[in-house]
């Protein structure tokens, strides 16, 4: 089995990098190749990163709250790109105020994300997710 290359990062103007480390650091223990770009990362710096890498996933992480901003356009950026088909994730505290999850979760899979996962989302969570997701797309 060839080893998954993820692209992960922290979008926008966010400096909230912890929880994405931690990410990191589960995902390289899970056997995946992980090419963390850090804090501050503009959209189009995860997409010449999947490029230049040959990236099966981008995984995106913002916690500001301006993540529905930021992410706006981000699978065209990706199409453009000829990374149509790339898996694309995307989590933390995603918009400003309480807004009702399910709805915060519709408008980024409409932004064209596969998914979208709340704040306080185990590690766990998301290895079971990326698992199943590559396994739907070898069928």
């Amino acid at each position: 089995m060839r080893v998954r290359t993820l692209v992960t990062g922290v979008i926008g103007a966010d400096t909230h990098i912890v929880g994405n480390r931690i990410l990191g650091m589960a995902l390289e223990e899970a056997g995946y190749r992980v090419i963390a770009l850090g804090a501050l990362t503009p959209a189009a710096d995860f997409v010449k990163a999947a490029i230049e890498t040959a990236a099966d996933a981008i995984l995106v992480s913002s916690l500001y709250g301006q993540g529905e901003l930021d992410c706006r356009g981000f699978r065209d950026l990706c199409v453009e790109a000829g990374l149509d088909d790339i898996l694309l994730y995307v989590g933390g505290n995603l918009v400003v105020g309480k807004q009702p999850w399910p709805e915060v979760e519709r408008r980024f899979l409409e932004m064209g994300f596969d998914r979208a996962f709340p704040p306080g989302t185990r590690v766990e969570d998301a290895l079971a997710a990326l698992a199943a997701d590559f396994a739907g797309r070898a069928v």
